[in-house]
């Protein structure tokens, strides 16, 4: 074991995910892979460190192929999860972090919002090559689990760039990767390095409530930008038209590209 790549696979979509368990079989093929996930659903969590979060880490079961993981459900949010999983549970810092797989891609300036992605990051503030995974999902089923999903795909291009990230070292200001699949890939489908797409992919709308909701609830649905969908450098472009993988470098720094003296001579003097 000592001699494997020590990687730490969390998701947002919490520890019973069949996205979670994919990752996990392909992962273990390059690496010694220890498996931690929030105990509940956690989409859309961010980089969020909730007060309220319990912090609870519990061992949990879990028969993935034909072997029994010991796993490690946590209360806690996806990047707290990390945390958790860095401070609490390994012995040394991991040489990878993957958040994936999960259901329903996320691209574009809406990543924020994603905690599949504020995992990866979370990981990246720590100085680990950290790597995000998502599938884009037709059905729009974001918070299911569906068993109508077929992960294999995803998860083998999750291995791939696992393998790159352990093996290359990455430019200074690439700290992880945002990797979105889209729905009908196959494992020989060609890949492409993309920007964010610059518009929200996500439109937010007021809904009826279910019939298990008390009050109007403001949701989402994918409509993405045609602008975007017509830029081939983008990953919406790249997933949702061209039909390739998009692999998005990310940066922690949000600082936006522009001359700083440039900005302060716009400003002006202050009264």
């Amino acid at each position: 074991m000592n001699n494997k790549p020590q990687i730490l696979l969390t998701n947002d979509d919490g520890i019973h995910s069949p996205g979670l368990w994919a990752a996990a079989k392909e992962l273990s093929k390059i690496g010694y892979v220890t498996i931690a996930a929030p105990r509940e659903q956690h989409s859309g969590a961010g980089r969020s460190v909730p007060s309220n979060s319990d912090g609870e880490i519990k061992e949990v079961k879990l028969k993935i192929g034909d072997q029994e993981w010991t796993c490690y459900a946590i209360g806690a949010s996806p990047a707290q999860t990390v945390n958790y999983a860095l401070f609490g549970i390994l012995k040394n810092k991991p040489d990878l972090v993957v958040s994936a797989i999960n259901y329903g891609e996320n691209p574009s300036i809406d990543i924020t919002m994603s905690g599949t992605v504020g995992a990866a990051l979370e990981g990246a503030s720590s100085g680990i090559p950290s790597l995000a995974v998502s599938l884009q999902l037709e059905s729009q089923d974001y918070l299911g689990y569906s068993d109508q999903v077929d992960f294999s795909t995803s998860a083998i291009f999750a291995r791939r760039f696992a393998k790159i990230l352990l093996e290359k070292k990455m430019p200074e200001d690439v700290m992880a990767l945002n990797v979105n699949v889209p729905s009908d890939a196959t494992p020989n489908t060609p890949w492409r390095v993309t920007r964010l797409a610059r518009n929200p992919y996500f439109v937010a709308y007021y809904r009826e409530p279910r019939a298990h909701e008390k009050h109007m609830i403001v949701d989402g649905m994918p409509l993405p930008n045609e602008k975007d969908l017509a830029d081939p450098s983008t990953d919406v472009g790249t997933f949702r038209t061209d039909r390739m993988v998009s692999v998005t470098p990310l940066s922690l720094d949000l600082t936006s590209r522009v001359k700083l003296d440039d900005l302060q001579n716009l400003f002006g003097q202050l009264d």
